[in-house]
């Protein structure tokens, strides 16, 4: 702000170095500005999930989804808030004019990442391990799962448990699963062996980065 003005720079411009007019000029305010942040985050877990690859265990495929998300949101915790709501829910924003910046489940960015999770799902569905049911509120049912564990976890809720994959997100996979239809024994194989899966997807990236 210059010296006897009274104008402030919109939160963030002067902190990522984007002076009040290119905020203005590139995204047309600080909403879309908001907006387009929280579609680089889905773009990213979009990104992560579709190297889950299809196998013949639509569970095991869900849980290495569910474990890859965290694993998106642990490191970038600002960044994963900011697309659920959660950094701009007290905010007062200018709305914009077709929807709320919350409003992040009807961008294509969203739902290019949740596509991953409604396909999973339908396979599920259609393999006649749970209920027949609406594909759709079963994926609704999952993403609230995830993200309600991966949101109290990131909120230092879980600091109690040692392991809150093994203590928490898995154990309640499982209790979705049989709530769903599922045999638990086959439900707790299915989600051992997500975790083994995503293991597999992931050791790769994490010797790299030790190496470098």
């Amino acid at each position: 702000m210059r010296s006897g003005s009274s104008t402030a720079e919109p939160c963030g411009s002067s902190a990522s170095g984007l002076s009040t007019m290119a905020v203005y000029h590139h995204f047309g305010g600080i909403p879309e500005l908001i907006r387009a942040v929280a579609d680089r985050g889905f773009t990213e877990l979009g990104r992560a999930l579709s190297q889950v690859p299809v196998t013949e265990d639509p569970i095991a495929d869900l849980f290495a989804m569910a474990l890859m998300t965290r694993r998106v949101a642990r490191e970038n915790p600002h960044l994963y808030d900011l697309m659920f709501g959660l950094s701009t829910r007290r905010a007062t924003y200018r709305p914009l004019s077709d929807s709320d910046v919350r409003s992040s489940g009807r961008s294509p960015a969203f739902r290019g990442a949740y596509v991953h999770l409604a396909e999973a799902c339908a396979r599920l569905v259609s393999s006649g391990r749970i209920g027949q049911q609406e594909p759709e509120a079963v994926a609704a049912q999952s993403w609230s799962y995830v993200h309600g564990c991966i949101t109290l976890e990131l909120a230092d809720h879980f600091a109690e448990f040692a392991d809150p994959v093994a203590q928490v997100l898995l154990p309640m996979g499982v209790n979705l699963a049989v709530g769903l239809g599922d045999d638990r024994e086959r439900a707790q194989a299915s989600h051992e062996a997500g975790a083994r899966l995503y293991d597999s997807l992931t050791r790769g990236s994490e010797d790299q980065a030790v190496a470098e």
